[in-house]
């Protein structure tokens, strides 16, 4: 097997090959380059070979805000970005430092720009780049020493100086272990996104709203990804590859637990898949459509849904039954002048 990049999605294939006794040969520019990004995930969306050192810290039900409070019923877990690499282990994997500058997976088949040619299965994890047009997440955060309050999946109140007519952006509170919490603005989905500056403001605008006080020495966090982009085809794996969920941006989990599938040579995009994953693009559309001022109702929304549709939508990369029971659900909790702008971004579901 021939694994094109080692992040989260490449590291995690090439490491359950080997485990498999499969020979892997992993190329990555600067392959010993430290992850330095927060991952997170739903404890039910990580595979079961995932070891217990990789979790910083484990919340039996964040706190949401959308108009109101909402607690969602599930376990949600941050991960030791450290310990999860260093978990998946590339002990027998042959590691190239070189940049891949063409792949043919269909031919099986990758070359580099130093003139190796390698051949074999092909995983295809080098990432998703940013592009004029494709809608993006951002964010920025900073990691205080002291907790002040629950666990916030995410909370829209509008207490971080951003008037009713602007992007909006939430804030994120989730511990990384010991006393070590994270705060961090983010504007989930925008095509252009916020700007980390912006954000910056508004989160601390927001924690002096709310009594935090910041030194402006705090460990910083920036955050900058497409949400669209990724497809199927031509051996793409992780967000590449259309793993990254466009209406949350999460990738980790959904790769971790699929890994054991692309080594086994199994098809991770059945037609259930592929379906749930145009309906998620609408989503995607349809968040971008929302005016500013009610998006806190659309998740307003969401967040009341009962915990099984949540997790349809949230994590059923291939329940289309689940995922259309959800979203069938949402529309009808929304106000008619929230159903119209839905129903005419989602027109033309692809």
């Amino acid at each position: 097997m021939i694994v094109c990049g080692l992040g989260p999605a490449g590291r995690a294939v090439a490491h359950r090959a080997v485990a498999q006794g499969l020979a892997v040969v992993a190329v990555d520019p600067a392959p010993e380059r430290v992850w330095t990004p927060t991952y997170a995930a739903w404890a039910d969306e990580l595979p079961g070979w995932l070891g217990a050192e990789v979790v910083a810290a484990t919340v039996a039900g964040p706190l949401a805000w959308g108009v109101g409070e909402h607690r969602i019923e599930r376990v949600y877990r941050v991960f030791d970005t450290a310990g999860l690499q260093a978990s998946l282990t590339l002990d027998g994997v042959t590691v190239l430092a070189d940049r891949v500058v063409e792949v043919d997976a269909r031919g099986g088949t990758v070359r580099t720009a130093e003139g190796v040619t390698c051949t074999g299965r092909v995983v295809d994890a080098r990432g998703l780049g940013r592009r004029p047009g494709r809608a993006e997440q951002t964010a920025y955060g900073v990691v205080l020493d002291r907790d002040h309050g629950e666990t916030l999946f995410m909370d829209w109140r509008r207490d971080n100086g951003a008037g009713p007519d602007e992007m909006p952006s939430f804030l994120y509170v989730v511990p990384l272990g010991g006393d070590a919490v994270l705060y961090e603005e983010t504007c989930l989905a925008g095509r252009p996104a916020l700007t980390p500056e912006v954000l910056r403001h508004r989160l601390e605008h927001r924690l002096e709203a709310r009594g935090i006080e910041l030194s402006g020495t705090e460990p910083v966090e920036r955050v900058r990804f497409p949400v669209q982009g990724g497809t199927p085809g031509n051996g793409r794996f992780g967000a590449a590859g259309g793993l990254t969920h466009p209406a949350t941006g999460y990738s980790v989990a959904a790769a971790l637990a699929a890994a054991d599938i692309v080594v086994a040579g199994g098809n991770i995009w059945t037609p259930q898949a592929r379906a749930v994953a145009a309906l998620r693009r609408a989503g995607l559309r349809a968040l971008l459509a929302l005016p500013p001022r009610e998006v806190p109702i659309f998740f307003d929304a969401f967040l009341g849904l009962p915990a099984p549709l949540q997790h349809s939508y949230l994590s059923g990369r291939d329940d289309l039954r689940g995922t259309l029971a959800a979203m069938r659900a949402l529309f009808a909790d929304l106000p008619p002048r929230l159903q119209r702008t839905l129903a005419t971004s989602v027109i033309g579901i692809g």
